[in-house]
């Protein structure tokens, strides 16, 4: 049974140096190509061999993440996709049949969140988009959001309490900017998904990020972002890079953003099953 993968005590694991320590990610995507390709045991495997007990999970269609869900349901943590298909990415914002779609969905219960949302300042209007938030914010779902500054402050001036994670540190990923949010919006938390490049150039990590995961250090989650299924073939490869600049943070700070703050944030436990292990 795919049950028999979990980790053991947080407790234990965190006495250990930071590479062997679980990571909770943030932003992986399992859609239509991915399980042509991958099967949920497949997707779990990986999740094992890097030490991730937890993922929270995006695709479309939607279906799919249902199933991964299903064959791990104590470890996914699903989000539900608005797009039905790859076009709809561009065009949801104008999509009336969105909100019946997620109310049908929402209907099943099990989902953790909403997202991956693209939106950008041009479309911040959107009346689907409000729609869209008055949903989340009425069953208290999180929105994993793609998207522009503008819109995260037309965001918060819809819903000021709506708990966001801002996809990719923004679509303008400076240092100064994100810190200006983090303070402007108390219930805005940060994935660094597809970021670490910027984060840690030839692998030694900026200052300014470094002062950043500091000055904020519960603020932040870490993600792959498996957007397609190249990405999950390089997978382990991109763990090694999270876990590189990781490394270089202050061991209290590297803890939380690898792994504290999603659990807090998905009410999942801190401590692990012990009956399991990797």
């Amino acid at each position: 049974m795919l049950f028999r993968y979990c980790c053991g005590l947080l407790a234990l694991l965190l006495s250990l140096p930071l590479s062997a320590q679980p990571l909770f990610d943030s932003h992986l995507h399992y859609s239509a190509e991915d399980a042509r390709h991958f099967d949920p045991l497949a997707i779990v495997q990986w999740l094992d061999k890097n030490m991730i007990p937890y993922a929270a999970v995006t695709g479309t269609p939607a279906v799919h993440v249902s199933k991964l869900y299903q064959a791990v349901p104590e470890r996914i943590v699903p989000l539900l996709s608005i797009y039905r298909q790859r076009r709809d990415k561009s065009t949801w914002t104008k999509d009336e049949t969105v909100i019946p779609y997620l109310k049908k969905e929402l209907e099943r219960g099990h989902w953790g969140g909403i997202g991956e949302l693209h939106l950008f300042a041009a479309d911040r209007h959107s009346q689907v988009f409000k729609e869209v938030i008055a949903l989340a914010s009425a069953r208290q779902l999180p929105l994993l959001i793609h998207a522009d500054p503008a819109v995260i402050d037309k965001l918060y001036e819809i819903a000021p309490k709506q708990r966001v994670i801002w996809a990719h540190a923004s679509t303008f990923p400076y240092p100064d900017l994100v810190a200006d949010y983090l303070q402007r919006y108390p219930h805005l938390s940060v994935d660094v998904s597809m970021r670490d490049r910027r984060i840690a150039p030839d692998g030694v990590i900026d200052d300014d990020w470094y002062e950043l995961f500091v000055m904020y250090p519960d603020r932040f989650m870490i993600g792959v972002d498996t957007y397609s299924t190249s990405r999950w073939r390089s997978f382990d490869f991109a763990v090694r890079a999270i876990r590189h600049w990781l490394a270089q943070l202050p061991e209290d700070v590297a803890q939380q953003l690898a792994f504290v703050n999603a659990a807090k944030f998905y009410k999942k436990p801190l401590s692990l099953k012990a009956n399991t292990s990797f």
